[in-house]
């Protein structure tokens, strides 16, 4: 998933987005607090197929006020069209509150690890014995901010959205339920394909209240997908006709929209038609919702750091580096760092940078620690080196290194292997853009282009008003078609290498922004589907070294962590490890 806060965008600090990784940053996989801190693993979790509604009272929550969010140098999602979905912000705050899928995360209180549990589903699904066919029955007793039930048709027309990659072309189902779903490949949806009720395809059926979908291959991870709001529910007809929908969407979670401003605010208030029988993990304690993009983080610090009345019900999801000794020691567990099984990546343009020693000289002469500090990130904690695509904890990930050991910031390194490239003559031209609207996206950028230029580059970096990605995956778009440098922060779907590698690497993927295209490489990726459960781990494992070591087709920037700051009187300051964020499901506003 991508992240969406494009704080540092190409400059490879925090970009794109995770579905379901877990656990946190202390030894026991948790999220913490307090003064000592650094960077940990985290775990895949567990499954809870039995877990039925309410979900369990979080201890001493109390009922009422607002609860302000302030996201810093993050635009927020683009659209909250559920089916397009695919965002840690989005995903984040529409699936802890507003909109509900076949399954769901919640947190475990002892660990910090997500557990899955059933959602609009009453289990986890049924698998036939070769994971082929998956029957989900929908619980009867979930409704529509309107008071009408949610029923398995509609679930089930949810789905079918999910399959129409030109009305959402950068959605969760143009990587999985495309691939995945039995004639999904060759369906164009219910909008392109002019079929508004989904006959056409017949990957899904309904029977009374169960949902059987077809696969066109084994998918074992199907229980895993159905987190996602592409696998929930949408009004039949034009009532969810996208674009339109995306701007106020039907809400069966326990908060509903009441405004929203893309790039400025979204404001949820109680849905008095949710059940908390109905859900096995979501509360409604807070009265309100209020979330605030694009913050200076400069300003959130001193908001955050003040105790003052906006403050004390107020959520930050980042924290300055200039502030953060003064914050580790002054707010104790209310500074929150939660790993998330993510990766900051640059991405050459393979077609433009074919020389491996060129892709091998950017990595050199990208001045890490500079960038992360520039950023508002502390390096150690929120970032780290990555020698990789798959990050620390996750099944199969090996320890190798491209060149032997980490590579690090060295200038006289990247104008070595330009020279050895042919390119010692004169400058090599690098083309990127950068996030104008944040300043720390534009401190970033001077770094970058400082530490590029000490390395034998030259740099030409574009401002952009928009989100990179808007632009990264568009490939029609004027000033995509002139970078030969672009960028992808990627956090694991759920925690399994077929999550990392196949949606950055493979031919044609939608944030494969590198275009790297390799025909062995894909083959191996589909062969790995094949294997059998126990050892696709270490195979994906050795795919991601292959890849780095003979290819180099990516540059892994960092392995990262988050801070989040609660006010003094947010209850239950956590994060949520299934999607590196806060924990929005669980907090409250201390009475």
């Amino acid at each position: 998933m991508k992240r969406n806060k494009p704080l540092a965008l190409v400059a490879g600090a925090a970009l794109l987005t995770l579905a379901a990784c877990g656990g946190g940053s202390s030894d026991d996989g948790g999220t913490s607090g307090g003064t000592e801190r650094e960077f940990g693993d985290q775990t895949g979790g567990t499954k809870d197929a039995e877990r039925q509604g309410p979900a369990a009272e979080v201890p001493d929550a109390t009922a009422g006020g607002t609860i302000t969010v302030y996201l810093p140098g993050d635009p927020g999602p683009d659209s909250l069209d559920p089916t397009a979905g695919w965002s840690v912000t989005g995903n984040s705050i529409q699936q802890a509150l507003t909109s509900r899928s076949l399954t769901q995360y919640v947190r475990d209180e002892e660990t910090g690890d997500p557990v899955l549990v059933p959602d609009l589903a009453t289990d986890l699904g049924t698998a036939n014995d070769d994971y082929t066919e998956w029957t989900f029955t929908i619980r009867d007793d979930a409704t529509w901010e309107d008071g009408q039930p949610v029923t398995a048709e509609e679930v089930a027309f949810g789905i079918c959205r999910s399959l129409d990659s030109e009305a959402f072309p950068s959605g969760p189902g143009t990587e999985y339920s495309k691939t995945y779903f039995d004639g999904a490949a060759d369906y164009e949806g219910p909008y392109t394909g002019k079929d508004p009720k989904c006959e056409k395809w017949s990957g899904v059926t309904v029977d009374g209240q169960d949902i059987t979908i077809k696969m066109a291959k084994p998918f074992p991870d199907m229980d895993y997908w159905g987190a996602f709001m592409a696998m929930g529910p949408a009004p039949l007809g034009n009532a969810s006709k996208p674009p339109n929908y995306g701007t106020k969407p039907l809400a069966n979670g326990p908060y509903k929209v009441d405004s929203y401003k893309p790039n400025e605010e979204l404001v949820l208030v109680k849905n008095d038609q949710w059940s908390a029988d109905s859900d096995p993990g979501r509360h409604q304690y807070a009265d309100e919702f209020v979330f605030k993009f694009n913050q200076d983080q400069a300003k959130v610090d001193e908001i955050m750091l003040s105790d003052n009345s906006d403050s004390q019900t107020a959520v930050a999801t980042g924290l300055g580096s200039d502030k953060y000794a003064d914050a580790n020691g002054q707010l104790g567990e209310r500074l929150v760092q939660q790993t998330s099984q993510c990766v900051s990546t640059l991405t050459p343009d393979y077609d433009k940078i074919t020389d491996i020693n060129v892709r091998k000289a950017l990595a050199y002469a990208y001045p890490y620690e500079d960038v992360w500090i520039a950023g508002g990130e502390v390096p150690g904690v929120t970032r780290i080196p990555a020698n990789s695509v798959m990050p620390p904890g996750m099944a199969g990930k090996k320890e190798f290194q491209v060149d032997g050991e980490q590579i690090t910031y060295d200038p006289e390194k990247s104008k070595e292997l330009l020279a050895e490239a042919g390119y010692g003559d004169k400058p090599y031209e690098i083309t990127m853009v950068y996030y104008e609207v944040d300043p720390l996206a534009k401190a970033t950028q001077d770094q970058i282009t400082k530490g590029f230029e000490a390395g034998g580059f030259s740099v030409k970096a574009i401002p952009v008003q928009e989100s990179p990605y808007n632009i990264w995956l568009d490939p029609d778009n004027k000033v995509n078609k002139t970078l030969n440098l672009r960028g992808v922060n990627w956090c694991s779907d759920w925690p399994a290498g077929s999550t990392m590698i196949p949606p950055l690497l493979k031919t044609d993927a939608v944030y494969n922004t590198a275009y790297f295209s390799e025909s062995t490489v894909d083959d191996e990726m589909d062969n790995i589907a094949t294997l059998p459960l126990d050892e696709q781990g270490d195979a994906w494992g050795a795919l991601d070294e292959k890849i780095m070591t003979e290819y180099f087709p990516i540059i892994p920037t960092a392995f990262r962590n988050d801070l989040f700051v609660f006010g003094t009187k947010i209850g239950n300051p956590t994060g949520d490890g299934s999607i590196g964020a806060p924990n929005y499901k669980d907090l409250f506003v201390m009475q």
